[in-house]
């Protein structure tokens, strides 16, 4: 009789899946995690592909190891699956590294965490005390709760609760901890839309939300033109048919702004991911994704690779922003990743931005994406006035490098109480870094030009070819 094998993707740097035995008591599906022997230490992998009959290029059984056990999680969906493969094999990184950005988690694969909880019976107390009465008012709607709330809202002590458990009168239960998350209302009222919000939003909903159906769309507006509150607008229809959402941000600076907005049309948070995020709630949300009990998500690219068991709408914030590239690791752009993860799925993706990538908005202008534009602020806000000093005619004082007109213009500013910020055309930490033993200066080796120190991002970047180095 053929042993069955299971080809496994672990999450580490390796070529592809590795060949398993499926012990006969086990009942694998593709997806499923499991635990397996590698070398002298047990790992977490995948199974990404289980044949019913052995394929030609499989080991010898003879020489293959068993599958140590199945773990008690949901299995990673196939969407996941394709895309992790279909990064891997466009980027050229290994299989097993995409895998491992899906598995940034691994205390989310580990044993629910549970608490005790208590709950009341049909069982009544041998005697009634002031301090049992209570606790049973306390308990009479049948609601299972913390041993310090039950005391707390019954003000008595620990030993009257243990006396009710021991009488049965109270039940233990061990639940496992979730995420406390209230759920977000797509029908609450939103903010009321001016009239090219609200055409820009009709469009949305009759060319890009239709069921199982793939757009990309560009959200072109300037500044302060309100594209949130149209975007909002998708959500609250996806939202509406029960499927869940992923909104992508550049900076993890921008997400306080974001969710208190989200907050305010739906009257509930969304789920946030990013670095900063602790483990232990990392590990709840991807969890509470995998399971449907999450429906919207806001964070950095990374959360492109959670588990949604049924996503339905991506949208990427400030889509220009090179913060949504990734350069160590798997290097990818979160942006066009999210186009593919969208296609693969067959679910819609609107890029928003006032300030449009030139690919995007070459493709917008080609066809490929729905152009959406919104032409004027909303509320009626105008734009700044904008001028631009020629420094030929209003040349700086010697020794100086402001224009005369910039200084009396700051001078003017200040004396209505009024605040000035300069922006300086600098960017990164230093534009030169060098050896302070030798004198080495750090070039960029394609252009020869020196390499900018970007403190906070721990690069060397070239600003002309985009070379990028670890700073030393």
């Amino acid at each position: 009789m053929n042993r069955q094998i299971a080809h496994v993707l672990i999450p580490l740097a390796l070529a592809g899946p590795y060949s398993y035995l499926v012990p006969q008591h086990l009942h694998l599906s593709e997806g499923d995690f499991v635990q397996i022997p590698l070398g002298t230490r047990k790992v977490i992998g995948v199974i990404w592909k289980l044949p019913e009959e052995p394929e030609e290029d499989d080991e010898n059984p003879r020489k293959l190891r068993e599958i140590i056990t199945r773990l008690e999680n949901l299995p990673l969906p196939s969407l996941m699956r394709k895309f992790i493969d279909w990064v891997a094999a466009y980027t050229l990184s290994p299989p097993g590294l995409v895998l491992k950005m899906a598995m940034s988690v691994p205390q989310a694969l580990e044993a629910e965490k549970t608490r005790s909880f208590y709950r009341l019976t049909k069982t009544r107390p041998e005697r009634l005390t002031p301090a049992r009465e209570r606790i049973l008012s306390v308990m009479a709607d049948g609601l299972a709760r913390r041993a310090s709330e039950i005391t707390h809202l019954a003000n008595t002590s620990a030993s009257v609760l243990k006396g009710l458990v021991a009488q049965g009168v109270l039940e233990q239960l061990a639940l496992p901890v979730r995420l406390a998350l209230k759920s977000p209302d797509p029908d609450a009222p939103g903010f009321e839309l001016s009239l090219d919000q609200n055409a820009a939003a009709l469009r949305i909903r009759k060319e890009l939300l239709q069921p199982d159906t793939h757009k990309t769309a560009l959200l072109d507006g300037v500044t302060g033109s309100g594209k949130t509150e149209v975007y909002l607008d998708a959500v609250a229809q996806i939202l509406k048919a029960g499927r869940q959402v992923l909104v992508l941000l550049p900076e993890i600076a921008l997400t306080s702004q974001f969710l208190d907005r989200f907050e305010a049309r739906f009257g509930a948070p969304p789920a946030l991911w990013h670095s900063a995020v602790p483990t232990a709630r990392r590990a709840l949300i991807w969890r509470g994704v995998r399971r449907g009990e999450i429906q919207i998500v806001v964070g950095a690219r990374s959360a492109l690779f959670l588990p949604f068991c049924d996503l339905g709408l991506i949208i990427v914030d400030e889509e220009h922003e090179s913060a949504f590239k990734q350069e160590d690791g798997v290097t990818y752009h979160g942006r066009d990743m999210a186009v593919v993860r969208a296609y693969l799925g067959d679910i819609p993706v609107i890029l928003s931005s006032a300030t449009p990538s030139v690919e995007t908005l070459n493709n917008a202008r080609n066809g490929k994406y729905r152009h959406i534009i919104l032409h004027t602020r909303h509320g009626g806000a105008r734009l700044p006035a904008i001028s631009t000093i020629d420094m030929r005619k209003h040349p700086p004082g010697r020794q100086k490098w402001l224009s005369p007109k910039l200084i009396e213009a700051a001078r003017q500013t200040l004396e209505r109480g009024e605040q000035v910020l300069l922006f300086l055309n600098r960017r990164g930490y230093a534009p030169l870094t060098l050896c302070r033993n030798c004198g080495y200066r750090m070039a960029c080796p394609h252009c020869q030009a020196w390499l900018v120190e970007h403190r906070y991002r721990g690069r060397l970047i070239c600003h002309h070819c985009g070379y990028t180095a670890r700073t030393p």
